[in-house]
This record gives structure tokens, C-alpha cells and sequence, in this order.
């Protein structure tokens, strides 16, 4: 659990609007639907120093099918204490919802085999075997109370990364048990984001193995990539994680325990933000940047689209442009949803921003 819940709650809070106004503009569409994926980091070559390229890329993680754990009974009803403290007994999971702004949750009900319970959808749930449910959240990522009754769950997940609480509160009152799980997500906390949605549902013997085999999916592909990146400390990437809203003014460094801080180490770079003791997220300042020097800078699509692109980014923020990474226009882009989902596909995830960061010429 962070030690820091205010700050991640704002962070969830401040994602979300954004998100929901990325989602307004594309219908809801994630940049990646119908690019092509990134080709896997074992079919590429890496640069010898990945210092010397110039040039921005972008990671499009492969769109991995779900395979579901089955073995394991599921047994109702079930008692759980929720992250916020709340005792919710389940009896039924006839008709599940799991929404949050990532779509992590939707997607680790399939992969505990209970898919074909599922009635509705996130907006960021648009893996193909979700694509074609009901979206019950609006303007991108607005939970609709009327859709969401309409949906008829007889269990609802959530987290705290999707609003207006209130909405969460009908849902309560209207006698639909809702588990929120905990909002904090990172690398480390894949297997116990696993474990909470697999207790809710009745199926924690799935759900440790989904954990175990996530986790080691994950495991492996550190591994993997720790073999790729500079093994001399002087010459790993010092990288930041910037996040931007250009229609919105918004302009935020991620760091310590925002999750972004996870994949920069997992990444095998060094997580700048953490030298300076930039924990969760707060506003960019001109000095911070220019001070921490980063040699790349990693951007969710959306927001380095809502800038301009790179060019934009370095007229916006002129600081950028006095940076190692302004300067050698290093910047890794990934979908605004895939980023950060923090998942059963996190393997994958790493193994795009792995080539993108080190094999950028094949990322495109």
C-alpha cells in the first residue's frame, strides 16, 4: 500500500479527466487499434549505445490473446474486506462489471475465465474479446449510472480511477455489491491486483496462478531485457516520465510510486525522478527539468499529440529543449491506456517500450 494515498488518489483523479478528454477527441479509440504492434525484442537488433540515437519512436504493444485459468472451483458466497476497509459478501457473478481506467480489471476477469459473465465495458477495455460489449462509461471515462443499471451486474470492481464517486454510491444503494480494489498500481502490484479481483470473485486458487504467471511473465521479460541494456551504469538512460495535456495547460513528472517509476527501472534505466525525490506526481517546473537532464523521455501518445508532437513539445517547454533528450529528440510515446495499465499483458507492454528504447529504428 502507497504511503502516499492523497497524492495517488489526485494522480487517479487528474489522469482520469484527461484520459476522458484524450477519449472525447478519438471516440474513444486507443491509438493502437489497427497500428501495427512492435515487432518482439528478441527479433531485433539493439544499438550498440542507445545514447547515440536521435529521434523519437513509438512502442505499440502486440495485442496478446487471452488465455483463461480455469482450473480451480469457484466458490460463492464469498466475504471480502475491500481496499477502502468495506466487508462486500458476493453471491452472485452472473453478471459482473469491472470498470477502471485502464481496463486492467476487465481484463483480469477474463483471464480468471469468467468472461462470459461480463455484461459491459470501460472504455479502455477493447481487447477483442471485450469489444463488443456495452460501454457504460461516457465522455471517455465518466461512469453512467443509467447504463450501468441498465447492464443489470450483479457485482461491480472498481477503483478509485473512475468517476463521479457518486455514481459508485448509487450503485451501492441501488443494492449491487461493489469491491474496490487498490487504486495503486505498479509492476510489483500485479499479483496482488490479481488476488483482490480473484477474492471478490470466488476464485482465489485461479487468481494465484493468473498472479504467478503474470509475475513471471514479467520477471522473465526484466530478464531479458536487463541483457539488451547497458550493462556499464554510466551508460544506461536516465529517463523521466513526463505527462502533458497541452488543450488542458497540464504538465506533471512522474515519480516515485506513480507506477511510472516501476517501468523505468524494469526498463533498465534510471529512474531520474527518484534521484531528485520526486515522489507521485506533481506540476513541471522549468528548473526541475533542466536540472535532472534526462538523456529520454517517456509520454503517453495522446498527451504528446495534444502538444504538437515533438516539435510542439520543444516550443511549449522550452526546458525540454535544454535537456539530453529535447536535444536528441529521444521521446518513447505508448498508448495513453496501455502505458500504465499495469496487467496480466504487462510482459508485453515492457517488451514494446524495451524495443522502442533500444531498438528505436524498429519501432518506427
Amino acid at each position: 500500500m502507497s504511503r502516499h494515498p492523497r497524492a495517488l488518489a489526485a494522480l487517479a483523479l487528474i489522469v482520469s479527466a484527461t484520459l476522458g478528454l484524450a477519449a472525447c477527441t478519438t471516440g474513444g479509440l486507443d491509438h493502437a487499434a489497427g497500428a501495427p504492434a512492435t515487432p518482439p525484442l528478441a527479433e531485433v537488433t539493439p544499438l550498440a549505445d542507445p545514447l547515440s540515437w536521435q529521434g523519437p519512436s513509438t512502442a505499440v504493444a502486440a495485442a496478446s490473446a487471452i488465455v483463461p485459468v480455469t482450473e480451480g472451483a469457484q466458490v460463492l458466497p464469498v466475504t471480502v474486506t475491500d481496499a477502502q476497509g468495506s466487508a462486500v459478501t458476493v453471491v452472485d457473478t452472473s453478471r459482473i462489471l469491472a470498470l477502471d481506467i485502464y481496463g486492467s480489471l476487465s481484463r483480469i476477469v477474463f483471464e480468471l475465465g469468467l468472461g462470459g459473465s461480463v455484461v459491459a465495458r470501460d472504455t479502455s477495455s477493447a481487447f477483442p474479446e471485450a469489444a463488443g460489449l456495452p460501454v457504460v462509461t461516457e465522455n471517455g471515462h465518466d461512469l453512467n449510472a443509467e447504463a450501468i443499471l441498465d447492464a443489470a451486474p450483479t457485482v461491480i470492481l472498481t477503483d478509485t480511477s473512475l468517476g463521479p464517486w457518486d455514481t459508485v454510491l448509487q450503485m451501492r444503494d441501488a443494492g449491487i455489491p461493489v469491491v474496490v480494489v487498490d487504486s495503486h498500481r505498479s509492476l510489483a502490484s500485479i499479483g496482488t491486483l490479481v488476488e483482490q479481483v480473484g477474492a471478490a470473485l470466488g476464485v482465489p486458487e485461479r487468481a494465484a496462478a493468473l498472479a504467478a504467471r503474470s509475475t513471471a511473465a514479467v520477471d522473465a521479460k526484466i530478464a531479458q531485457i536487463a541483457d539488451v541494456a547497458p550493462a556499464d551504469p554510466a551508460r544506461r538512460l536516465r529517463m523521466m516520465f513526463l505527462y502533458v495535456r497541452g488543450q488542458s495547460g497540464v504538465y506533471y513528472l512522474f515519480g516515485e510510486e506513480s507506477g511510472a517509476d516501476s517501468l523505468i527501472e524494469a526498463l533498465g534505466g534510471i529512474d531520474v525522478a527518484g534521484e531528485i525525490g520526486w515522489r507521485g506526481m506533481r506540476p513541471l517546473t522549468d528548473e526541475a527539468l533542466v536540472d535532472a537532464n534526462p538523456d529520454l523521455l517517456i509520454m503517453m501518445t495522446k498527451g504528446l499529440e495534444s502538444v504538437g508532437g515533438v516539435d510542439g513539445l520543444v516550443e511549449r517547454l522550452p526546458a525540454v529543449a535544454q535537456t539530453d533528450a529535447g536535444r536528441n529528440r529521444r521521446i518513447v510515446d505508448m498508448s495513453d491506456t496501455t502505458v500504465l495499465s499495469f496487467g496480466p499483458a504487462s510482459a508485453d507492454v515492457l517488451d514494446a517500450l524495451a524495443v522502442a528504447v533500444y531498438a528505436p529504428e524498429a519501432a518506427g
